[in-house]
């Protein structure tokens, strides 16, 4: 039997919702489950109103395939892949499973670019630990400097935050070349926070680093898309889950999450230290004055 249990659908499947472990299940489906799939991806909120009998006559299929196509994902029969359809339309995920083609118009690549990064940003909020982002929080509250390291989007991720720096409140640093990141880690001391980036968590380079880090006595934080060699080596493992496929497109959707968390860092650290609130609000003031006076460049 073609059945697709959890563990089977990767390790981070139990915060998968049904219509995530339909998308992922496709290129494992039979044919005539394949066509009651597509159907329950286009229009769930339709298909929790069928009957069995309706969902296989409206799929062209048989009342056998259909129970087929919900062992196939996971259900233990209709009535519990209804139930568990309903509970996925309650969240409201303005989820889209269409996938791109090279004869999309831009309307339809629009639609279906803005629905994917939504639905990633929902996901990644949904499955945050929240635990572990207030040790986050903790640590670098307690901490004297900062070091943020990453390698190509994750290292946009890392420069980024190292532009917050005033909302941190203590020195940061993210250098771009790793010679330096491994340096600034070796040098660091236990009062240090190191934030290793990597959505996949197997950058090598990355690893070293946080590495060195941690032999140095550093609190290291890891930012990744899932369980990892990088979010074990790390004594705070922050999980930003999302829906990315590099095989043929590169989404942003990774890194998009990842700014979103860098920025909750940040707003959190700041609120959380009100004397350095004036300090802030003194430099926005100078900066936003500063722009008004510089006169624009003559062409």
């Amino acid at each position: 039997m073609n059945t697709t249990d959890p563990e089977s659908l990767g390790d981070d499947s139990t915060s998968l919702t049904l219509l995530e472990r339909i998308t992922r299940s496709l290129p494992s489906l039979r044919r005539s489950e394949a066509k009651v799939a597509a159907l329950v991806l286009d229009d769930p909120t339709g298909v929790v109103q069928f009957t069995m009998a309706g969902l296989a006559e409206a799929a062209e299929v048989s009342e056998p395939t259909v129970m087929r196509f919900c062992a196939s994902i996971g259900c233990e029969g209709f009535q519990d892949f209804k139930i568990q359809l309903a509970q996925t339309i309650a969240i409201g995920l303005p989820i889209t499973h269409s996938t791109i083609t090279a004869s999309d118009g831009v309307a339809d690549l629009s639609e279906k670019v803005f629905d994917h990064t939504i639905s990633s940003l929902d996901r990644a909020r949904r499955t945050l630990d929240a635990a572990q982002m207030e040790r986050a929080l903790d640590s670098i509250l307690a901490s004297t400097d900062l070091l943020f390291i990453g390698f190509g989007a994750s290292g946009i991720i890392a420069q980024d935050a190292q532009q917050k720096f005033p909302l941190f409140g203590v020195p940061c640093q993210a250098p771009v070349d790793f010679h330096q990141q491994f340096i600034a880690a070796t040098m660091s001391q236990k009062s240090s926070v190191v934030v290793a980036i990597s959505n996949t968590g197997h950058t090598r380079q990355t690893i070293v680093a946080a590495n060195a880090a941690k032999q140095a006595g550093a609190t290291v934080i890891s930012l990744t898309g899932r369980e990892s060699t990088l979010s074990e080596l790390a004594d705070i493992p922050l999980i930003v889950r999302t829906f990315e496929d590099t095989d043929l497109y590169t989404p942003s959707t990774s890194r998009i999450a990842g700014l979103v968390v860098v920025d909750i860092l940040a707003t959190g650290v700041a609120l959380r230290r009100p004397d350095n609130a004036a300090v802030i609000r003194r430099m926005k003031s100078e900066l936003a004055q500063m722009r008004q006076d510089v006169e624009p460049a003559s062409e």
